[in-house]
């Protein structure tokens, strides 16, 4: 038997497995991009607002650092400009998410256990998840070439293969995070904090040099993605540099493979206390998701200082340009630019807690199918107060990190800071009821349980791209975020935000209500 022995198999069922994922992932990162020249277009139509545009941006240093430099003021060159790192971001999440699901988190659960009893290679299990990210970022390159051919085909491959081989290089840091921690959760966190490194060095090499030629913007992979330069003369030796790097982090992620046992890592697992201090099942719950809200917390609390400083730079961007105006004010709802952007951050991290929520939410089902709430549900404990231990981070956690937001936000912007946090947490309806939503599937119909990111990742394409693209009002209406006032700016709009609480609690109760009645799923 061969070191890849089985490898066909074990992907097959990856993609099986992910057939769902995959599509979303690539129409969702693919698809953004290709939206960019209908949504730009119409922004920017003539080639003197293109380069009034390009002009402005490279001025702002602030915008510059979250969008990164412009290299060409033709409309694929802002297209690139305006979606190309963030489409980098999401695809190396997609990577990321994807490896850490096909190498730890089944050996964590101990099903790669069962399936290496089989004729099964030692790389295998490593190669067809991969393979499966290959798949992920090929799907999404191909859908980017789709959208962009009309602008210049040679821009077009350029910026598809800067995107997918990015998500690549997260997804072999993900291989090689994966062989380093027992637990899949840590290995998402390891190689989601190198992401977040990532950003911020091309964030910061940006903001002082419009040319993306700083040493920081070259330390970062996503800085890489970027000066492929993608219809602004593009340079191809670039790629080179995403290569290395995948085959680097693969070979590097197979040597240590091969060095351990199936489940075991090269970091050792700290041991608990001699002695147990957690005093039920409440304080169970909230240490085994603590470290997920301080790290949301942190993350949003410094995310809002970095938006909030940028408020200004925003309407100096926007200018006179009435149409990106209506842009922004479909998006924040205010007339005042700066208050319209700082709306639109609101909103975008009142998206981001919902995600926060439903994996917290979640982490109660993971605990089910893994066996481990059976032995605590089999003593004095019931159902509902486990349940509730778990939904208590889920439900009063997203208030936390949207009250970070919120601070962060204020400091950054430095005004006006108790309208901006108040913003900020009237996002919580919201949220709820889309945490709501994952209780009522985790409880009712448990192996669908996933579709919960489903609902939450939908409200956010709807809310982040759905007012771009000008959709009809009944789609972007399909979020709970639409039926909130758009603040700061806006009065206080108190009669959606109670409904949606007594439908996020109406939906927790029935899930409740559901989970006590079944049996447990294992």
């Amino acid at each position: 038997m061969t070191a890849l022995a089985g490898t066909g198999t074990l992907t097959r069922l990856a993609l099986r497995r992910d057939r769902l994922a995959v599509p979303l992932w690539a129409l969702v990162t693919g698809g953004l991009v290709a939206s960019g020249p209908g949504s730009l277009e119409g922004l920017y139509g003539t080639a003197q607002a293109r380069a009034e545009l390009a002009a402005s941006m490279t001025a702002n240093s602030s915008l510059r650092s979250l969008y990164g430099p412009v290299f060409s003021d033709s409309l694929g060159g802002l297209v690139a400009w305006r979606f190309g790192t963030f489409a980098a971001v999401l695809a190396a999440v997609a990577g990321i998410m994807t490896v850490i699901r096909h190498t730890r988190e089944e050996e964590e659960t101990g099903r790669q256990e069962l399936l290496s009893a089989g004729a099964v290679g030692r790389r295998a299990p490593l190669t067809s998840a991969l393979l499966a990210a290959l798949a992920v970022n090929t799907a999404t390159a191909l859908l980017i070439v789709a959208g962009l051919a009309g602008q210049g085909l040679a821009g077009a491959v350029a910026l598809a293969l800067a995107v997918g081989g990015t998500g690549m290089v997260f997804a072999t840091v993900a291989a090689l995070a994966a062989q380093l921690t027992e637990s899949a959760r840590l290995a998402r966190g390891i190689a989601g904090g190198v992401l977040g490194l990532a950003f911020a060095l091309r964030a910061a090499g940006d903001s002082g040099d419009a040319s993306g030629g700083s040493a920081l913007t070259w330390l970062s992979p996503v800085g890489w993605a970027s000066n492929v330069r993608a219809y602004g003369g593009e340079r191809w030796w670039v790629l080179l540099l995403i290569a290395a790097a995948v085959l680097v982090q693969t070979v590097l992620a197979y040597g240590l493979a091969a060095r351990r046992d199936v489940g075991a890592s090269f970091l050792a697992t700290r041991p608990g206390p001699a002695s147990g201090r957690l005093s039920g099942a409440g304080a169970l719950a909230l240490r085994l998701q603590r470290g997920a809200l301080i790290g949301w917390g942190l993350g949003f609390l410094l995310g809002g200082a970095v938006f909030g400083s940028m408020a200004e730079g925003a309407a100096e961007l926007v200018g006179d340009n009435e149409k990106a105006r209506e842009i922004f004010e479909r998006m924040g709802g205010q007339t005042a630019l700066a208050d319209a952007f700082l709306a639109t951050m609101v909103s975008l991290f009142g998206m981001l807690a919902a995600l926060y929520a439903v994996g917290a939410v979640l982490r109660a089902h993971g605990e089910e199918t893994s066996g481990r709430a059976e032995p605590l549900l089999a003593a004095s404990l019931g159902r509902l107060r486990w349940a509730a231990g778990h939904l208590a981070p889920a439900f009063a956690g997203s208030a936390g990190i949207l009250l970070a937001s919120g601070l962060g936000l204020a400091l950054g912007h430095g005004r006006d800071g108790w309208a901006v946090v108040g913003a900020s947490l009237a996002q919580l309806p919201a949220v709820w009821t889309l945490a709501g939503v994952a209780v009522l599937l985790w409880g009712a119909v448990p192996g669908a349980a996933a579709a919960g990111w489903g609902a939450a990742g939908l409200c956010l394409a709807l809310g982040w791209v759905g007012p771009a693209l000008d959709l009809p009002r009944a789609v972007l209406d399909l979020s709970p975020y639409a039926h909130l006032a758009k603040l700061p700016g806006q009065d206080m709009a108190w009669g959606p935000a109670l409904a949606l609480t007594a439908l996020a609690a109406a939906l927790t109760g029935a899930g409740l209500a559901a989970l006590r009645r079944r049996d447990l799923r294992v």
